[in-house]
């Protein structure tokens, strides 16, 4: 019996929206079985004493029984219950009367809501007509039953001026008075993302630090944390050690809806593939999961970061990063080129 427990986070019903910053990655929504949840749970319960259920991936409550679902994921989760940290379904808050009073009934105090700028520009990013709107209204509808919105925008060279314009929104809207007349805070905050799933098709548009507002420098997701690629590349350039994740007290493991089973290191790609749940022996699985045997590991451990700097990095960009998403940039550019899909 493995003492880490494990979080399991399934993609039963998939995701009304087409986010261009997905880190995840977009897949087909594909339903599964009703029964699948609870095969899922069975396959790994001989391993871990304690499993936490969670029926979505991309978007949570994407599914007309939400209430019975919620049930259902705390009922067949093992030793553990899952929570609902700040994530709803903005989609279903604008079309179901019902649903913001599930959230109050499941103690939700408030919930996050993610902007790429004004309207033209979040609708485009979002991948749906109508979003920018849909996220206003889901604003208000929150307000109204005394949860508080949490603004997300992600920035880049495309949308920069925009999300100065959504700053001066939420301003007129007076949200911050309007949360703090029930004793909440209203927080908004900017960043540009990791550079991973589809994230980092955008690269090309990355957001270069010295081209991020001053207006929105005081909002943007710990600033004086950020660094430029080329001292990226600068502070890397001598790094003799390699790009490897590992689990700590928990595994969590992400499962598509063609029950393929991934780490939540970085986006779901072939290379990352752990397994797939219908053709690999629940042992199988299992080993690989504790021994964290995938093609994109395994890769990881034969080059070091210096060696990804002198291949991949660009020691002329200003290009925003973190530098731990930056490490984990340069391995993806590493596994696209070396791992190939079998």
């Amino acid at each position: 019996m493995n003492n880490k427990s494990l979080i399991l986070a399934v993609d039963m019903y998939g995701c009304p929206n087409r986010c261009r910053h997905c880190w995840i990655g977009h897949m087909p929504n594909t339903q599964m079985d009703q029964d699948a949840d609870v095969w899922i749970v069975n396959y790994f319960k001989p391993f871990f004493h304690k499993i936490t259920y969670y029926s979505w991936l991309r978007e949570p409550d994407f599914c007309n029984d939400y209430r019975e679902r919620w049930r259902r994921d705390t009922q067949i989760s093992v030793n553990a219950k899952p929570e609902r940290f700040e994530l709803a379904s903005f989609w279903r808050l604008v079309r179901d009367p019902d649903y913001v009073l599930f959230l109050k009934e499941t103690s939700v105090k408030r919930v996050q809501l993610t902007f790429f700028g004004m309207e033209e520009m979040t609708d485009q990013y979002v991948g749906r007509k109508g979003a920018f709107q849909e996220l206003l209204k889901a604003t208000d509808i929150l307000i109204a039953n005394q949860i508080a919105p949490r603004w997300q925008a992600f920035i880049n060279e495309e949308n920069k001026d925009q999300i100065v314009q959504l700053m001066d929104l939420m301003n007129t809207l007076q949200l911050k008075a309007r949360c703090a007349s029930f004793g909440e805070n209203f927080e908004f905050f900017v960043h540009c993302g990791s550079c991973d799933g589809e994230n980092r098709k955008l690269y090309n548009i990355r957001i270069e630090k010295d081209h991020i507002p001053e207006k929105i420098r005081p909002y943007y997701l710990d600033y004086n944390k950020t660094v430029t690629e080329q001292e990226c590349c600068e502070l890397l350039k001598e790094d003799t050690s390699h790009v490897i994740y590992h689990n700590k007290e928990q595994i969590v493991l992400y499962v598509s809806n063609t029950f393929d089973v991934y780490f939540h290191f970085t986006h779901m790609t072939e290379a990352w593939k752990i397994g797939n749940l219908k053709d690999t022996s629940p042992e199988e699985m299992v080993r690989k999961i504790t021994e964290e045997d995938t093609d994109a590991l395994n890769a990881a451990k034969n080059i070091t970061i210096k060696t990804l700097v002198e291949r991949y990095g660009n020691i002329h960009s200003k290009k925003t990063f973190f530098i731990e998403d930056y490490k984990s940039y340069l391995l993806n550019c590493f596994l696209e080129e070396s791992v190939k899909p079998v």
